[in-house]
Order: structure tokens, then sequence, then C-alpha cells
């Protein structure tokens, strides 16, 4: 099992408010290790102007203890120089995207401000602009290193044709992606075609450990198996006040398909989203209300549409193996959960360069089966009880950005009741499909 690797963004390891800000302690530091060399000089000084030759010693040794603290003092000053060009690397990355956004729409007084921004970081940090460049594109080629590699090997292991064509597709696949557009959404897309009707129907509603969620690992729980699609939690909090969570499978039975895939990959509208979006207004949800969106698969891709264009205050989005990572907002934080080896995430391209959505966000990522095997070509990395697994991890972990998810469970676990509805959907006019017969929480 690979180890958990948690970023703020595709490059961006972590934000730059948080790198200035310790690198501000360091230099704090310093300052205090600066002022103590300056407290032995004094020290020194009045010793020396002391009568009598028994002095000499006491005023080498503090000249020598304030040699001593300024050289540590270096030490951190040393350390908060290199975060801040750091800082300003990833700073360049975010510029670069913006900017080229702003190219998009044409807007050039926005252009203009990044391009003064980037010459102010061009004069303070020469070589900054290089090395996020550099980390950019050290990103888009490795990022889909561990899928290809196993790839390649299960391809090989069939045939030196097989595994050539393998490794090239691999490889290409992701930058093939961005340069068309596909995976990384922006802020202000929005699905393309007709309303697809659907018919809901209620179905028995799973009994869990707890009312709501504690834990990334039982909201990963709560994502519907069996007949259900969709799973709708209404909270009623101690001010009287509601909020919503939403959890929704993957590809399953109709509407959740490879149709709807297709579409929503694609931009356009599918059953599926509208079946979300009709059992949200059957539980009660309006226009306006909060709601915390947990999705795997095509259904953490209909979770990233519902908070950019669903019309409601969606605060969470937590996505599983999505295909896509949308640029969310500053309003809504958003997790996203990947295996490197999983080929339905590798359809993000590896998601935006920059972070997205609201301060704490983050990217998870690890591999989850690093030798080659069947599994490679199965989907087995993308099967949701494996990002159960890496749930679990994250729960577990010590990084600070897992402190915002945390604060989020503990606000619903606030609320003095909780009503929960599970949905099976149908687009209208056609029969239900069994679900057995879907591919079991892969998709």
């Amino acid at each position: 099992m690979g180890d958990l690797e948690i970023r703020s963004g595709g490059v961006v390891a972590v934000d730059t408010a948080s790198l200035h800000a310790a690198a501000d302690r360091l230099d704090g530091l310093g300052g205090g290790l600066e002022g103590t060399a300056a407290t032995f000089r004094r020290a020194a000084a009045h010793i020396g102007a002391l009568p009598g030759s028994d002095t000499i010693y006491g005023d080498s040794r503090a000249l020598f203890l304030a040699e001593r603290a300024d050289m540590l003092a270096q030490v951190p000053r040393g350390l908060a120089r290199r975060l801040r060009v750091l800082a300003a690397s990833y700073e360049t990355i975010e510029l670069r995207a913006q900017r080229a956004a702003a190219e998009a729409a044409g807007d050039t007084a926005a252009m203009a401000r990044i391009d003064a921004r980037l010459d102010t970081i061009d004069r303070e940090h020469p070589g900054a602009r290089l090395v996020g460049w550099w980390d950019g594109v050290w990103r888009a080629g490795t990022w889909p290193a561990d899928f290809a590699a196993q790839l390649t090997a299960v391809g090989f292991a069939a045939g030196p044709g097989l595994g050539t064509a393998l490794t090239v597709g691999a490889w290409a696949l992701p930058a093939a992606l961005r340069q068309g557009g596909y995976g990384a959404i922006p802020t202000g897309a929005r699905l393309t075609g007709p309303v697809q009707p659907v018919e809901l129907r209620e179905v028995p509603a799973r009994h869990l450990s707890t009312p709501s969620p504690v834990s990334l690992a039982s909201a990963a729980e709560r994502i519907p198996t069996g007949a259900a699609h969709i799973r709708v939690e209404r909270y009623t909090m101690a001010d009287g006040s509601r909020q919503f969570a939403v959890y929704i499978r993957g590809t399953s039975s109709p509407p959740f398909d490879m149709k709807s895939n297709e579409q929503l990959y694609g931009g356009e509208r599918s059953a599926s989203y509208e079946a979300v979006l009709a059992a949200l207004r059957d539980a009660g949800a309006e226009r306006g209300d909060v709601v915390h969106a947990f999705g795997h698969s095509q259904g953490a891709m209909i979770a990233s549409h519902l908070a950019l264009e669903g019309g409601f205050d969606t605060q969470t989005l937590v996505t599983f193996g999505s295909p896509v990572e949308a640029d969310v907002g500053a309003d809504t934080l958003s997790v996203g959960v990947r295996h490197t080896d999983d080929l339905v995430a590798t359809l993000a391209g590896g998601g935006h360069d920059t972070s997205v959505g609201a301060p704490g966000s983050f990217v998870a990522e690890r591999v989850v089966d690093p030798p080659p095997s069947v599994d490679d070509v199965t989907l087995g990395p993308h099967h949701l009880a494996e990002y159960e697994k890496t749930a679990v991890m994250l729960d577990e972990s010590a990084d600070p950005r897992m402190d915002t998810v945390r604060e989020r469970f503990d606000r619903l676990e606030g609320a003095t009741s909780v009503t929960v509805t599970e949905y099976a959907a149908q687009r209208a006019g056609v029969p239900a499909t069994n679900v057995s017969a879907s591919c079991g929480g892969a998709g």
C-alpha cells in the first residue's frame, strides 16, 4: 500500500500563506538570537570596562557567546529565505493559471495586474519564476507515472507490441486530456443541453453506526450501494437552521450508467445529475441551503457540478476517484482523494495546477497496488472499498489540513435531529434496471 501524499493542488504542495507564516516565525527566531548576541556584546563591553585583569576571561567568553548566537541566527534566517523563494515559485504557478484565465476572458486589466505582480516577484526573488515553471513541467510529466508504469508492465507481460502501445498511451493520455480542456473544470463552466427527465423512488435506508459522519471514512461508507443511487441526510441544527449532506454513488444501473458518464465528462447534463437535484429537493433542500456533497467516480462528477451550479450553498465537496476536478471557488472546502494507479482518476489529467476551493482544501493521493497486477487493468484501485481505506489513512493523518474537515463533521454532529432518505432513480418512461447487474462500485 503506497504512502499518502497530501497537496494543496496539482503542483502546489502547501499554500503560500502557510509558507510565509512559517518564514515569519523563523525570522522571529533569528531576530531573537540576534538580540541575544547583542546582549552578550553589551555584557562584554561592561565586563571590559571593569577594573582588574580578572575580567579578561569574562569579556572573551561573552564575545564568544555573542558570535555563537549570531551563527545560530543564520540557520532560521536561511530557512526563512528559502521558504519565501518556494512561496514565490508557488505564487508564480497560481498567477500563471490566473493569467491564462484572464487571457481567455479577454480581461486585459487583470492580465496587466498579474504581469506587474510577476515582475515584482522576479525582482524580489530572482529565479522563482523558473522554479515555478519547472515544477509545473515536472508535475505534468510525472503525474501519470504510477499508472503508466503498472500498465506498461502488465502490457509487456502480454506481449511487446501491446506493452509498447500501452506505454505510449498511458503517458500521452493525461497530456492529451489537459490539452483538450478535459478533466480540470473552470469556475465558470456550466453543463449544457436539455434537462433529462427522471423519476425517483425511496428505498430502505441503511442504518449506520452514527447519525452523521464523524470522519472521512464514515462519509465514504454512506455512499449508497445496492438499490440506492443517492442518500440525503437532513440536519436540524440547534439554532433551528437546516443543513443537508448528499452522498452519490458511481457508475451502476441507469441512469448512473456510461451514457451519463459520457455526457458529464463532455460537459452535458445527464439524467443522473438531474436525479441528484431532484433528490435534494424531495428531501426539503431549497435554493441557498447549506449542502455537503460526497461522491465517488460519476457521483464525484455530479457533486462537482452541484457545487458549481446547483444553486445550493455547497460548503463541502469531497470526491473519491473523480475523473474531473472542479475549481469550486473560495466558499467551498474541496477535498479530492485520488489513487495514482486509478485509470478513472487519471482522466482528470492531474487536475488543476493550483489549489481550488476554500483555504484548507487539498488533494490526497496514493498508489494502491505498487506491484503490477491484473487489478491495474480491471479498475481495482478505483473501487470504493479502496478509497475507504485511503479515507481511514486521512482520518489518522496529523496533517493540519484535516482539521478543517474534522470541524465540518463536528458541526454536523451537533445537529438536534437527522432525517435520512435514500433514493433509486431511473430515466422517465424507461423501466428500472437491477443494480446487481452493475459494475459493483467500480465506476
